[in-house]
């Protein structure tokens, strides 16, 4: 189309012939106003502008549905699938040479452990005597006379029950007119935890024990004890709980000033419920933070999950320190303010690559090549660390670390800069370029583990406590199973301590001081005599590992 201001206005004409090849209008002469031209070509460019407009619609909503159905794909695999992170194809096993299939425990002909040792425990004597008529030889009637030694064995047995402890306190009366006596003598009173409680230091423990290392819930607790004629009313246990609370604040206390002190340790968080009503926040979902080093592991109870918890934790550092923590962005503003030294997970970045191999099948190829990348680093990571002790078998694996990263930056970059990359391929590698530098912290600091799992075993148990009782019924009762979580699990899992003996003397103190006792040097592990703390420990073994980064980590 054509338009020429000398032909405004005109009709059409036929325009003379170019040749019998072209188009009957492409011969034919069109003369309009500028006007409707100008109408024309604004029609033509808004709508070719709402077309692209719905091009790029189209193309959101197909790369929205993409993603959608590839959460589909993962959460169906998350609920219905295997259980585990773990791979079956041979890259998993970082090329170990094939071992032949063999039954799973102790084999035939090899030496084993024996019997445990239960020698530590009192021994009840359970003498057995045929009567006599069964020793009477019944052709002469003579009695058969005892032989020894007698034949001898053992059974282990729990005897669980209930009592009363009747206390009867004698009195006294002076014998004599001296005046030097007062006039009536009595036995002292015995201390009580709790001020004219009628329940023992020893069902205290039992109560604490269960709730907060075992993870039962109160009434589950209650309930079994019905089977031995006790019958408390919770409310009982709810309020002694409350009367309790204060006196394991300074333990906790002091196992945060422990863990401030050493210089590194790992963080995470998950999920808890608090069911009371605050003014300023909505909804009961609170967040139990967990913090753990070689020494201490501490919990923190707080309504959010912001930095806020984490700042106000690490506000009192006493050392440089390294927190081990996934990507989450309040450790990254706690390491602005601060100026901590973040060290990332590398389990996280494995998750990456699982979870994307999982929706969108077509990278699976992609996705399980960096999986098998990974684990040949955790490979040569292990190897490493095996032979710190020897400085030349160190530095070799130490090279051959160095270049299996450099190898794999090379890979991220030369697949970043392809453009037919998959954008959520592109995804998970631009992640690890922006966490490189805390990725590779434990290049140069070995002792420093490459994951976060400590800290996230670290809360198995109380995720277990939160799915048997909800969570906590008030504000303070929030606090106290935090405080509890950390003394308990600290004493079981860093020092192997007996938590069933430690808190049956911590709470006699306390009665006896009638608070928490000024003076926790006899009650905190650092702090103990050699002697005292292997008095302490657990005995018969422990369900505790020792990792190469110093870190105690629950087998059980």
């Amino acid at each position: 189309m054509l338009y020429e201001a000398s032909q405004a206005g005109t009709t059409v004409v036929d325009a003379p012939s170019q040749g019998a090849s072209g188009s009957p209008f492409a011969q034919v002469m069109v003369s309009i106003s500028k006007q409707e031209y100008v109408q024309l070509k604004w029609d033509a460019q808004y709508w070719q502008m709402q077309h692209q407009r719905a091009q790029s619609r189209e193309a959101q909503l197909k790369a929205r549905i993409e993603a959608l159905q590839a959460r589909v794909r993962d959460l169906c695999q998350r609920l219905f699938g295997r259980k585990t992170e773990k791979s079956s194809a041979p890259s998993e096993q970082q090329s170990k040479p094939p071992q032949s299939q063999r039954p799973r425990g102790q084999q035939r002909g090899s030496r084993g452990h024996g019997r445990v040792d239960f020698s530590h425990l009192p021994a009840r004597e359970d003498v057995r005597e045929l009567s006599e008529a069964q020793r009477c030889c019944p052709n002469c009637g003579k009695v058969a006379v005892e032989f020894a030694p007698s034949e001898d064995s053992e059974v282990i047995e729990i005897e669980v029950k209930a009592y009363r402890r009747l206390i009867r306190r004698k009195r006294y009366r002076p014998s004599c007119d001296c005046a030097y006596l007062p006039g009536i003598m009595t036995a002292p009173v015995p201390a009580r935890l709790i001020p004219k409680g009628i329940l023992a230091i020893s069902v205290w423990v039992e109560i604490l024990l269960a709730k907060y290392l075992h993870a039962q819930p109160t009434n589950r607790l209650l309930r079994s004890w019905s089977s031995l004629e006790l019958t408390l009313p919770q409310g009982t246990v709810i309020g002694g709980l409350k009367y309790l609370a204060p006196v394991f604040t300074p333990v906790a206390q002091a196992l945060q000033g422990k863990q401030l002190s050493e210089g590194l340790c790992h963080a995470d968080e998950t999920g808890w419920r608090v069911f009371e009503q605050l003014a300023d926040k909505v909804g009961y979902r609170w967040y139990l933070w967990v913090f753990r080093s070689a020494s201490a592991i501490v919990y923190v109870m707080a309504p959010g999950r912001g930095a806020k918890v984490p700042l106000e934790y690490f506000s009192k550092l006493l050392v440089q320190t390294v927190v081990v923590c996934d990507r989450y962005a309040a450790y990254k503003k706690l390491a602005r303010i601060v100026g901590l030294m973040l060290a990332f997970c590398w389990a996280h970045v494995r998750r990456d690559a699982l979870t994307l191999a999982r929706g969108y099948p077509d990278t699976q190829a992609w996705a399980m090549s960096w999986v098998q990348r990974i684990g040949t680093l955790y490979h040569l990571n292990d190897a490493r660390v095996a032979v710190h002790n020897d400085p030349v078998s160190f530095a070799k694996a130490d090279q051959q670390l160095r270049a299996h990263l450099a190898q794999m930056v090379t890979d991220r970059d030369t697949q970043l800069a392809d453009d037919s990359l998959r954008r959520a391929a592109r995804k998970v590698l631009v992640s690890l370029q922006n966490h490189w530098e805390g990725l590779t912290v434990f290049v140069e600091r070995p002792e420093i583990a490459m994951d976060n799992n400590a800290a996230e075993t670290a809360l198995r148990n109380e995720v277990l406590g939160r799915r048997a009782y909800y969570g906590s019924g008030s504000v303070w009762a929030a606090h106290l199973a935090g405080c509890l979580f950390s003394i308990l699990m600290t004493w079981v899992h860093c020092w192997q301590i007996n938590p069933r003996r430690w808190l049956q003397e911590y709470l006699e103190a306390c009665a006896e001081y009638g608070a928490a006792p000024k003076d926790l040097s006899p009650f905190l592990p650092w702090q103990m005599s050699a002697e005292r703390l292997a008095a302490m420990r657990l005995t018969g073994g422990s369900p505790t590992t020792q990792t190469p980064h110093g870190i105690v980590l629950d087998t059980s």
